[in-house]
C-alpha cells in the first residue's frame, strides 16, 4: 500500500528555501543548489535504491540565464539541463532559479566557462552527471510541439475524485493493444507551498487495453496532490504498472514554467530517449 504524503516522514523539502522570503544574490554561488535524495519519496511507492523499475532523464528548460563577459558585459541565453534517474538526487526548483540568478554579476571568460561551473556543480549536487546544451537567443530551431497519439480531453466523464486515486486505474481488455494517451489536464500542488502545477501528459504502453476514462479520471485525481514534478511522473507510472500491468509504459510530462524554469520528466521501462519541442503552454 502507497502511503499518502500527509502520513509519511517529514520530507528534506521542507527544510528547503521554498515558501520563504529570500534575497536574490547576483555573486556566484554554488551553495545556494539544494538536494533532495530521489529515494525518499521512491520509498513510498516500494521502489528499493537497487531495483528502480524505469530509466529516464529530467529536462529542465531555463529561460532566464545571463552572466557577465571578461569585460563585464552582460550575455544571455537558454539552456537545457539533463538530469538522469539514476542521480542520487533532484535539485529543487527555487534553489536552481537562486542558483542561476548567482551568475547575473559574475565574469566568466567564455560560454564554455559557464557550461563547465554548471556541470561541475549540478553533477556534484545530483550525484550524477548532468547534460547541458547553451542557446543562443537566435536559436531558430526552437519550435512549438503537440504531443502524439490521442488527447483523453474530450471524454464527457464524471469526476468526483481530487486526490490520487490508483483504484480509477483498470483494464478494460485481455487484448493487447500499443497506445498512447495524452492528457493536459494534469494539476498537481508543489510539495512545500501548495503553489499549482500545470502540465500535461503523455502516457504511452503495450500491453492489455487499459480504460480511457478510468485513466483520464486518475490524471485528474492529481488535481489536490501535493509533490514534485518528478514524483508525480514516478507516482503514475508506478500506478499504471501495478494496476494495469503493460509490458511496456512510459509517462512523460512537459509542466509549465515557474521562476523562468519548466522541468519536464519522463520515465520508461522501454524507451532510452525520448523529448518533445515545448508545448504552446510553455
Amino acid at each position: 500500500m502507497t502511503l499518502d504524503e500527509n502520513s509519511s516522514p517529514p520530507s528534506r523539502a521542507n527544510q528547503s528555501l521554498l515558501g520563504k522570503k529570500t534575497p536574490y544574490c547576483s555573486a556566484y554561488d554554488p551553495g545556494l543548489l539544494f538536494a533532495i535524495p530521489r529515494q525518499e519519496k521512491r520509498a513510498e511507492l516500494g521502489i528499493s535504491a537497487d531495483a528502480v523499475p524505469f530509466s529516464g532523464q529530467d529536462v529542465w528548460t531555463a529561460y532566464e540565464v545571463s552572466w557577465l563577459n571578461a569585460k563585464g558585459k552582460p550575455q544571455v541565453a537558454w539552456a537545457e539541463f539533463m538530469f538522469p534517474t539514476n542521480s542520487t538526487n533532484l535539485i529543487e526548483s527555487k534553489s536552481f532559479k537562486l542558483y542561476l540568478n548567482s551568475f547575473n554579476g559574475t565574469r566568466f571568460e567564455s560560454e564554455q566557462a559557464v557550461m563547465d561551473c554548471w556541470q561541475r556543480d549540478l553533477s556534484a549536487a545530483s550525484g550524477a552527471p548532468v547534460e547541458i546544451r547553451l542557446h543562443d537567443l537566435s536559436d531558430h530551431q526552437v519550435l512549438l510541439g503537440t504531443m502524439p497519439g490521442d488527447c483523453l480531453d474530450g471524454l464527457d466523464i464524471e469526476v468526483d475524485q481530487y486526490q490520487v486515486s490508483p483504484s480509477l486505474l483498470k483494464v478494460k481488455s485481455s487484448t493487447k493493444v500499443a497506445a498512447c494517451w495524452h492528457s493536459h489536464l494534469l494539476k498537481s500542488n508543489c510539495l512545500v507551498t501548495g503553489q499549482p502545477d500545470w502540465g500535461s501528459v503523455l502516457i504511452r504502453y503495450e500491453g492489455s487495453e487499459i480504460d480511457p476514462e478510468g485513466l483520464l479520471r486518475y490524471l485528474i485525481s492529481f488535481r489536490e496532490h501535493n509533490e514534485f514534478h518528478e514524483q508525480c511522473v514516478e507516482r503514475i507510472f508506478c500506478d499504471i504498472m501495478t494496476h494495469c500491468s503493460p509490458q511496456k509504459l512510459t509517462v512523460y510530462a512537459r509542466y509549465l514554467r515557474r521562476g523562468g524554469l519548466d522541468i519536464n520528466p519522463y520515465r520508461s521501462n522501454f524507451e532510452t530517449a525520448f523529448c518533445l519541442d515545448r508545448l504552446v503552454r510553455q
